[in-house]
């Protein structure tokens, strides 16, 4: 059992600390295409019940509150440049403006979209000390963000992959072994790139788990015993990388 959480909602999402806590480390968590959601609450609680402050940053915060019929067009939809700049807004609002988290150093989480995100910030920004991605979408050129058109590259100029090389966070990725969206060529790939950076990192691959696997909140998603062994690995990771 964590530490009790609360959290309250702020100009950029949701913010959650345990309770009567401050002066600790930050995360920017990054939501699936859904949004701010039953998962991405739990999610940021958990990690907020480990000792960090969580801004559960609402993507879609400045965009009309349709409902999402076609999550690929979602997230085609999205300009990457922005979401990174939008994600070290994030950041600067920890270090800064939150008395929870003020000086103290951030990491960034995100699963699904988000850990495309959390790949992409890792590789493009200054401002984490650790990220620890879930799953993203890895390449642009096929599936699910080439779309039935090709890919948009005004939306969507580098890709994970792509990106691997210049990666400047320490970083610690989760996939699962029967992923139809990350397929084991796409992971290799980016541990191709990450070794080219230089920088710190490690992939684990959980050969019993799918998409989504750790989100409670979809049975036909969730695996257990990889959720569980992935969870621990990341906290842990992030208590070790984030001061």
């Amino acid at each position: 059992m964590g530490l009790p959480t609360q959290f309250e909602t702020v100009e950029l999402g949701r913010f959650h600390h345990p309770v009567g806590a401050d002066d600790l480390p930050g995360l920017v968590l990054i939501h699936d295409v859904w949004g701010l959601s039953p998962h991405s609450c739990d999610l940021a609680a958990e990690l907020a019940s480990e000792g960090f402050g969580v801004l559960e940053i609402d993507l879609y915060r400045n965009h009309a509150k349709e409902p999402i019929e076609d999550p690929g067009q979602q997230i085609r939809s999205l300009v990457d440049s922005e979401i990174v700049a939008d994600l070290e807004s994030g950041a600067d609002w920890l270090k800064a403006d939150s008395v929870v988290c003020r000086g103290r150093s951030v990491g960034v989480v995100g699963v699904c979209m988000g850990g495309t995100f959390t790949l992409l910030a890792a590789c493009q920004s200054d401002c984490f000390a650790a990220a620890t991605p879930f799953y993203g979408i890895l390449s642009y050129d096929e599936g699910l963000i080439a779309g039935p058109d090709g890919r948009d590259f005004t939306r969507k100029a580098v890709s994970p992959v792509e990106a691997a090389p210049n990666l400047r966070t320490p970083l610690l990725a989760s996939f699962g072994g029967q992923d139809t969206f990350v397929p084991d060529e796409h992971v290799a790939a980016l541990e191709v790139g990450f070794v080219a950076s230089g920088t710190a990192f490690e992939i684990d691959r959980y050969p019993e788990a799918g998409h989504a696997f750790l989100n409670r909140t979809r049975e036909d998603a969730y695996h257990e015993e990889s959720a569980q062994a992935a969870w621990a690995r990341v906290t842990r990771f992030l208590h070790d990388r984030l001061d």
